[in-house]
């Protein structure tokens, strides 16, 4: 890799940085404004855990900033459009929601448009995967898959955005693992511009998004990120193997996991999937006494070593990639039968212990 390319990605880095510091602070105060914030409730099933009123349009802040650096670095095209105007649409539904809450079904509506929009204008599709010497062309389907897959990544990170840093810590974590990974094997795209400005933009948000946050994510920001992971993952394999196809999910493996067990959760309580809890993966670190910094670092760890994983699977060695997604595994599984994530627990073990009697 070039010196020209590596300080080309250390400037978008450090200017979408230095743009989304500087301007949240004024977003703050227009968040109070015009009412886009979180005000504490005691309400069973409420998410957040805060006990102070918090402005939450953070997501516009980020988005700001992306634009800004996007007219430094990016280039213009009918693919960038329609993902300017994709992400437009998701921050446009997310600030609506931040300033009144509206219903799931209408910001559904808001990521399907958005999700189209990149789809049928802008051309990204998932269309064809070659696995075990097999080949699959999805097609027409390519169109649907695609559209799911989108509104997909940006429910997970929508779901995760439960404690201070944690969304935008793990959505950095993502951004800078397929920056890493796509700039050594020499791939400088268009959705390595987008991942090296998303990663600046998220770094820029935690300096006053980290315990104690002064300003939340909230749906525009949550949906943003989402949205820009789903974007950035379908620009680097149009054309894919399984395994290309993978990686970034396993990237992504918290934020997917937490949406599956809560599927799975509120199934088994016969509660709609929309239904808020207090069941979600970093809720349940809270449980076991860990503090507030300490839960959000703990899943900060753990997604950096599937993230490890991942780039020492395509860079370097596959058998030692295998055995940390193995050890990972192991993790997750005990934290599944230890933990109320899925199901409860306690009365799980009970009725084990009766059976072994």
């Amino acid at each position: 890799m070039g010196e020209t390319i590596i300080t080309r990605i250390f400037l978008m880095i450090l200017i979408t940085f230095l743009a989304v510091s500087f301007i949240m602070p004024f977003i703050k105060k227009l968040a109070y404004h015009i009412g886009a914030l979180d005000i504490p409730r005691d309400e069973e099933g409420h998410r957040h855990i805060h006990k102070k009123t918090t402005p939450k349009l953070g997501g516009l802040g980020m988005f700001l900033g992306f634009l800004f650096s996007y007219m430094i670095f990016g280039e213009h095209s009918s693919t960038m459009n329609s993902i300017l105007i994709g992400s437009f649409i998701i921050v446009l539904t997310g600030i609506i929601d931040d300033i009144h809450s509206i219903k799931a079904s209408v910001k559904f509506i808001g990521q399907l448009i958005a999700a189209c929009v990149v789809t049928f204008y802008g051309g990204i599709l998932l269309q064809d995967i070659s696995a075990f010497g097999f080949y699959i062309d999805f097609g027409i389907l390519a169109y649907p898959i695609t559209i799911f897959f989108i509104v997909a990544c940006v429910n997970c990170v929508n779901l995760i955005d439960g404690l201070d840093g944690l969304a935008g810590g793990i959505s950095a974590i993502y951004y800078l693992t397929i920056g890493i990974i796509a700039a050594i094997m020499g791939k400088i795209g268009l959705d390595v511009t987008l991942t090296f400005i998303m990663f600046g933009a998220t770094l820029g948000f935690l300096v006053h998004n980290f315990h104690p946050a002064t300003i939340f994510a909230g749906d525009s920001g949550s949906m943003f990120m989402g949205f820009m992971i789903a974007v950035i993952a379908l620009l680097g394999f149009k054309n894919v193997t399984l395994t290309s196809f993978i990686i970034p999910l396993l990237i992504l493996a918290i934020p997917i996991l937490d949406t599956l067990f809560a599927i799975i959760r509120r199934k088994l309580k016969g509660e709609s999937f929309s239904t808020p809890d207090k069941s979600h993966i970093h809720h349940q670190f809270l449980n076991m006494h860990l503090s507030y910094r300490g839960a959000v670092l703990v899943i900060y760890a753990i997604q950096g070593l599937f993230a490890i994983a991942s780039i020492v699977y395509v860079l370097r060695d596959r058998t030692l990639g295998y055995i940390i997604y193995a050890v990972l595994v192991i993790i997750i599984l005990f934290l599944v039968l230890k933990t109320d994530v899925v199901f409860n627990h306690k009365e799980f073990e009970k009725r084990f212990n009766f059976l072994k009697k």
